[in-house]
């Protein structure tokens, strides 16, 4: 069930069962962070590894010192610039926190979310939430209410309606390594925006298992098509009679019928095509498509977070 009423909402967590809210970010999938009763019910509605570790959500800064031992200064100078906002800190665990939400992991991730209705819902718990994107476990990842109902309604009680996502994109997640930062996935916030606060960072790439953070499998948000990436004139003539679809940055593809064409920003704007993104990927695998075909954008800003999400859909 679809809706606003945030009591209700606040009644299921604290009865340890789990809510699909906004973030600026996706939706979540939300249940109580410190019941492990909760966190599995995340783990089985998403069909999830519990070997990929969970993102912890909280309302306040002041909160985040009893879900951490320790904030490097450098993660401190982060979250004074980008909190609340789509950046998640991995840091080391306090005792609060029960193994199953980080994988056995020695740190935890943790953020503060934008959204409005989120940050309200938060405040009003006495505990944090543990929230992956609310969709079944590798699939595209959700920005509405509805995508959330289309893949999980029969499985979940509840979903909170925040409208569409303003950011589109999972948050970035930073951690740190005997004073060096580390990105461990590119996000909502650019890798240059990072490293023009705490300078110099280190990308890490992808883990096909054990993964160090959430979000950092190779195989992930992918279509029940076949993605396939690179210059998508010469695509098509590999995929003579197929019925194909396309994810273009800019401009649309010359004989592909508009409703198989996903074009990111007409305008070129970075920030557009994240918000556009997993959306018309879903509008794409609805029309039961044989093959997508995607091009890569600029790597720079955004574009290398968007990239990040295309090449993993691909590797499905």
């Amino acid at each position: 069930m679809i809706g606003k009423d945030l009591n209700y909402a606040i009644q299921l967590l604290n009865a340890e069962a789990v809510v699909a809210i906004p973030t600026e970010t996706v939706y979540g999938l939300a249940g109580n962070a410190l019941s492990p009763r909760a966190v599995s019910t995340i783990f089985e509605v998403k069909n999830r590894p519990s070997f990929d570790p969970l993102i912890v959500h909280t309302s306040h800064l002041e909160r985040i010192s009893a879900l951490a031992t320790e904030m490097p200064e450098a993660a401190r100078q982060l979250a004074r610039r980008f909190m609340p906002g789509p950046l998640t800190l991995l840091l080391p665990r306090s005792g609060l926190i029960p193994d199953i939400v980080t994988a056995g992991s020695p740190r935890v991730a943790v953020r503060i979310p934008a959204h409005p209705l989120t940050q309200e819902l938060l405040a009003a718990l006495d505990f944090p939430l543990a929230a992956p994107s609310a969709n079944p476990f590798g699939y595209i990842s959700p920005t509405t209410a509805r995508h959330v109902e289309d893949q999980l309604g029969d499985k979940i009680p509840y979903i909170l309606d925040g409208g569409p996502c303003r950011v589109g994109l999972e948050s970035t997640i930073v951690g740190f390594e005997d004073g060096q930062v580390v990105v461990y996935r590119k996000g909502g916030i650019a890798v240059e925006d990072i490293e023009a606060v705490a300078g110099p960072v280190l990308v890490r790439p992808h883990s096909s298992s054990n993964p160090a953070a959430p979000g950092m499998l190779k195989s992930h948000y992918a279509p029940s098509a076949p993605v396939v990436l690179g210059d998508i004139r010469r695509l098509l003539l590999r995929y003579p009679g197929k019925k194909a679809g396309t994810i273009a940055f800019r401009a649309p593809i010359p004989g592909i019928p508009e409703e198989r064409q996903l074009v990111l920003s007409p305008a070129g704007d970075l920030a557009e095509a994240a918000r556009n993104l997993f959306a018309g990927m879903r509008r794409l695998d609805a029309q039961g498509l044989d093959v997508i075909l995607a091009e890569l954008l600029p790597e720079q800003g955004l574009g290398r977070a968007i990239n990040d999400r295309l090449r993993r859909a691909a590797a499905a």
